[in-house]
């Protein structure tokens, strides 16, 4: 297997950068640069002298010994100054090395996937955790990462290996005269299995919400002060206001980190009946992503809400409260009303994350339908009978291969291409 290397660290200037080396000639990379790799783990301070292009750096290196690093291979890295030209001249003297080359996208980390370092639910979750941008996010990856999905799923399996042991021994004591009847304490076993697997495939769509975002849609008539109060949420001018009925045309994004969780509010046209061609596009897309949206505030007007029509958890409020005698309702001009409006998100949307699951991505969901599928064929299958248990326990073999797919242990090489495909060169 070549020794690869690479940037680890983000590409540019910056104080420290990072040259990540992994592989079974990765200690040869300190001789390279005139001085023998240090012990592992073991942190030293060491001249970069190259033959041809003289002294390089003055950095700090460690080591780390096979089946002790991130990868499972022996590893070195060079923290260097975070200079482009310093960077450059490394990665080039690296790559005239015999063997060695530049590492390709995910490399890193699918290698360790491949020495048994990671599952690929940890995979996943590590790129969550690099692209996370909120605390909520960072502690739902930080689950996966710490492998509690995998913890779930060997639960699973050894409460289906145990049912396919009774089924399997039944079958082959099928001709002795011993009456046994294991059916109880199978579908025991497997509707135990299936009622957890099936709360985790349940709260795939709030942790998928989670890892990409809440949307929150901003409704109601014309000049209701849905723009003004985008602008007041976002802290600048995000949408244009105007007196004028009909400004807003499409649907203007804003994302926020509220309180730990990543939102989206989404400004759309005023909701009203118009011959204009290009104003009713905007209200048809205004009503299709409001209602999409996890949740929705109606700001009242002069006008209705045409045919969206405010849920029980959605947020109703007069909107312009600056030019209400009353001085009820919301103004993102004078801000009254805005920090209660914000309050109120919160509440519901930290009441919808308490129901994440484990399982925040599609190919995680699809693995397991499919596993509870073949246990629920199994159970079928056993409430015949005991001339059933053979064609049972296949069903229970596919849903074992099922969750060994689920944590990458078994796999085919285009879904491990298209997950490693969303990481950078340097892990």
């Amino acid at each position: 297997m070549d020794t690869i290397f690479a940037l680890a660290t983000v590409p540019g200037k910056s104080g420290v950068a990072v040259v990540r080396v992994s592989g079974p000639k990765a200690n040869d990379s300190c001789d390279v640069f005139g001085f023998s790799v240090p012990s592992p783990r073991h942190s030293v301070v060491r001249r970069l002298e190259h033959a041809s292009r003289g002294f390089l750096d003055e950095a700090l290196i460690l080591a780390f010994a096979e089946g002790a690093s991130f990868t499972g291979e022996p590893v070195v890295e060079f923290h260097l100054h975070g200079s482009i030209a310093i960077i450059n001249t490394v990665i080039d003297c690296l790559g005239e090395l015999p063997g060695f080359r530049a590492a390709e996208a995910g490399e890193f980390t699918r290698r360790a996937l491949n020495n048994g370092r990671l599952d690929l639910t940890q995979v996943e979750a590590l790129a969550d955790l690099i692209d996370a941008e909120t605390e909520m996010q960072r502690k739902q990856a930080l689950m996966g990462f710490t492998g509690r999905l995998r913890d779930q799923s060997d639960t699973w399996r050894a409460d289906l290996v145990h049912a396919l042991s009774l089924l399997e021994a039944t079958i082959d004591f099928a001709d002795e005269d011993v009456p046994v009847d294991v059916s109880a304490d199978v579908e025991r076993l497997l509707n135990g299995v299936i009622e957890t697997m099936t709360r985790e495939i349940d709260g795939y769509g709030i942790a998928e919400r989670v890892r990409n975002g809440f949307e929150v849609a901003i409704v109601g008539p014309p000049n209701a002060g849905k723009s003004t109060l985008l602008n007041a949420l976002a802290g600048r001018d995000a949408a244009i206001t105007s007196e004028i009925a009909g400004t807003t045309r499409d649907v203007i994004e804003v994302r926020m980190d509220l309180g730990s969780l990543p939102v989206t509010f989404l400004d759309t046209a005023g909701l009203r009946d118009t011959e204009d061609t290009i104003e009713s596009i905007g209200i048809q897309r205004a009503v299709d992503r409001a209602r999409a949206a996890d949740l929705r505030v109606f700001l009242r007007g002069d006008g209705n809400f045409g045919e969206l029509h405010p849920l029980e958890h959605d947020i109703v409020v007069d909107g312009k409260s600056d030019l209400r005698k009353d001085g009820q309702g919301i103004s993102g001009l004078t801000g009254e009303g805005v920090q209660e409006l914000i309050d109120q998100v919160k509440t519901y949307l930290f009441s919808k994350a308490t129901m994440a699951g484990l399982v925040s991505h599609e190919r995680q969901k699809h693995v397991l339908l499919e596993g509870r599928d073949a246990l629920r064929k199994a159970i079928d299958l056993v409430h015949l009978g005991p001339e059933q248990y053979d064609i049972a326990s296949e069903e229970l073999r596919s849903a074992i291969f099922t969750l060994e797919r689920l944590v990458g242990r078994v796999d085919v090489e285009d879904v491990l291409d298209m997950v490693f495909s969303s990481f950078c060169i340097g892990k």
